[in-house]
């Protein structure tokens, strides 16, 4: 599984599933795959950040730069779990870590009022000033019931993000 010139055995597919939790199903499991070797240009059994940079979608994500601080030298068993959080089989759970992720840039478990604004400021570009990000950001911080100097952890984001009926889904093709 290591090479990509291989072909998946029913115990690597069985293995990755398991790894995923069971979010995509075998077939999918084999569609991703595909789609991993077209984009492992070099034959390493490993995705790079330039290999991710070349699907177009990704490249225009406004979080691009920050998922790929996530991504960079994913394995095929890797990459499938990484994109777990956006299948429809995934819980509520798995989302929410794979958000909290994204935003705690420094992997510490911690996401600071700072780190928040980083990711708004990403989402937003030039469109709202900085002035009108932190008003945004300090109310809706208020809403939930934390203050900005705040050190949120993942049971905050669960706490948070729990209730409100979060959607990340992606469909895989499959042949």
């Amino acid at each position: 599984m290591g090479n990509t010139s291989s072909m998946l055995t029913q115990y690597d597919i069985e293995e990755v599933q398991e790894h995923c939790n069971h979010a995509f199903t075998q077939q999918e499991i084999v569609s991703l795959y595909e789609r991993f070797c077209q984009l492992d240009r070099n034959s390493c059994g490993f995705i790079s950040a330039d290999e991710f940079l070349s699907v177009p979608e990704f490249a225009v994500n406004p979080l691009s730069q920050r998922l790929l601080r996530m991504l960079n030298n994913l394995n095929f068993k890797e990459f499938v779990g990484f994109l777990s959080a956006f299948s429809p089989r995934a819980t509520l759970q798995q989302k929410i870590e794979f958000i909290f992720k994204v935003y705690d840039t420094d992997c510490n478990g911690k996401v600071t009022f700072n780190d928040l604004l980083d990711v708004l400021r990403d989402l937003t570009g030039q469109f709202i000033s900085e002035q009108q990000r932190e008003q945004v950001l300090t109310h809706v911080l208020e809403e939930a019931g934390y203050k900005k100097d705040a050190l949120l952890v993942l049971s905050d984001f669960m706490k948070i993000l729990g209730n409100n009926g979060l959607k990340m889904e992606v469909e895989v093709p499959v042949d």
